[in-house]
């Protein structure tokens, strides 16, 4: 009993200090220390997150609440990898929202919104794979909607503003089909385990999954990956990404691509695993395989025709998002802890590179590639930051994108080795578009209008050492975190 309490109280503890930090930050989000108090909350989110995480890795599994939450290895990995970033962009932060208030772009009362808005976007995610319940899931992840939606909109320009639209109007039709996706659910599941709210309740459905209707299940699984793989950036439903990445400031492009498209990717993840119970085929997988395929090819020759700098990266965030979801949709071993372990180290590499594409921006005043020149000689630091994530994305080794798209490919040989052609076309086209955009940037001579700035390096070579450290090697701890959640998943 002591032993389920503490567990507890972790866990309340994780969700109420991001609560607490955006109640107080949304009255004081503009005090000298607000950046201090946002790394705080950020700081003590994250140390509640490894608590937590330890707990799991000792006991295995539990439910706390009234069942209200269920914490596993699969959800308290993305809850860590969640919290970790969101300190270390809340870092980054601190210098670059600085700089833009130094620049006239925000003024006192948007940055006391923006401090807000992070932490209740924090919030939201850390809900959203925390809690039991589907139907709480849903609403989570409307609610980092909404944080978002006015996050992107912080600078008030045209642009700005119909971005935000164009992301809101967007997202919410897809949030409206995985609410009906998710009613399907619940029309399935209240037949088996009766009406109330304890047939929303994951725990519930894992037990009873072989027992729902297969024909709901697929129709419910339809508008699922329809309506989250909106919020994921799946094509045909990215259309907002690039917008939305481009247009709002660069913390929020970072927690957008490293974490919120890994919670919606996380929803899927789940209802995929009770539909294949439920119908013993690959139909829910096989729709994975596709989309994924498809947002990979898509995003890899989207990224030759981007002229602006973070448009390029939300396209890259697609096709690592497409690998992912190929990942899953496969299944077996080996693919999912390949996709594990990619989205790890994208969420540490993407956050990273947008930390320095931030940077790249202030130094010359605009985000369009053809002005960004002679980073390495301007400042070595952002110019080396962002050659080296660059190196990354493209699955170069050391880097762990690389160890993961090659247990990726592995599988896919071994179980559709014909998909592995598609595969290798979008990830080859990728490294040469990257490459070709970037390396005129990073090179060269300095331009006149490049202004100096003291970056904010320290979360950036904290996140690429990272992904150096788990393309070379993977801690026992993890590897076996990463191995109960694949026995969770198969």
């Amino acid at each position: 009993m002591e032993r389920c309490y503490g567990k507890t109280m972790i866990l309340l503890v994780l969700l109420a200090i991001s609560l607490f930090s955006a109640i107080i930050l949304a009255f004081a989000g503009d005090w000298k220390y607000a950046p201090e108090v946002n790394i705080l909350g950020s700081a003590l989110t994250c140390a509640a997150a490894f608590a937590l995480a330890l707990q799991v890795y000792l006991h295995g599994p539990f439910t706390a609440g009234n069942n209200f939450f269920f914490v596993d290895p699969f959800n308290v990995y993305l809850t860590v990898l969640t919290a970790f970033v969101s300190m270390t962009t809340a870092i980054f932060s601190r210098r670059y929202m600085r700089i833009e208030r130094q620049h006239g772009r925000v003024g006192p009362m948007r940055m006391r919104f923006y401090h807000a808005m992070f932490q209740l976007f924090i919030f939201a995610m850390l809900i959203a794979l925390l809690t039991n319940n589907f139907g709480v899931l849903w609403i989570s992840m409307e609610l980092a909607t909404l944080a978002t939606v006015l996050l992107v909109s912080l600078y008030r320009t045209p642009t700005a503003i119909e971005a935000a639209w164009k992301y809101f109007i967007l997202c919410g039709v897809g949030i409206a089909q995985a609410l009906f996706g998710t009613v399907l659910l619940y029309f399935a599941a209240e037949r088996v385990l009766g009406v109330g709210g304890n047939a929303l309740l994951w725990t519930n459905l894992s037990q009873v999954s072989s027992q729902l209707e297969p024909t709901v299940l697929r129709l419910a699984f339809v508008f699922l990956m329809v309506g989250y793989g909106t919020k994921a950036g799946l094509v045909p439903v990215h259309n907002w990404l690039p917008d939305a990445h481009s247009e709002g400031p660069t913390p929020i492009s970072a927690v957008l691509s490293g974490l919120l498209l890994n919670v919606a990717l996380y929803a899927l993840v789940r209802c995929k695993s009770l539909v294949d119970i439920s119908t013993g085929t690959r139909f829910a997988g096989n729709m994975m395989i596709g989309f994924g395929l498809l947002s990979l090819l898509v995003a890899a020759f989207s990224l030759l025709r981007q002229k602006d700098i973070k448009r390029l990266f939300a396209y890259s965030s697609i096709e690592h998002m497409g690998i992912a979801t190929f990942a899953f949709g496969l299944g077996g071993p080996i693919a999912t802890f390949g996709g594990m372990l990619h989205m790890l180290v994208h969420s540490l590499t993407k956050s990273s590179v947008f930390f320095s594409v931030g940077h790249a921006s202030q130094m010359h005043g605009t985000q369009e590639m053809s002005r960004i020149r002679g980073l390495l000689r301007g400042n070595p630091a952002v110019g080396w930051g962002m050659m080296l994530g660059v190196m990354s994305l493209s699955g170069m080794p050391p880097f762990g994108l690389f160890a993961s798209e090659f247990l990726i490919l592995t599988a896919t040989i071994n179980q559709m080795p014909l998909l592995a052609i598609p595969l290798l076309i979008g990830l080859a086209v990728a490294f040469a578009a990257l490459f070709r955009r970037v390396q005129p940037m990073v090179a060269g001579a300095t331009p006149p209008w490049q202004t100096p700035l003291t970056a904010a390096n320290i979360p950036v070579f904290l996140h690429l050492a990272l992904a150096v450290l788990f393309g070379l090697y993977l801690p026992p701890f993890l590897s076996r975190w990463f191995e109960m959640a694949v026995e969770l998943l198969r």
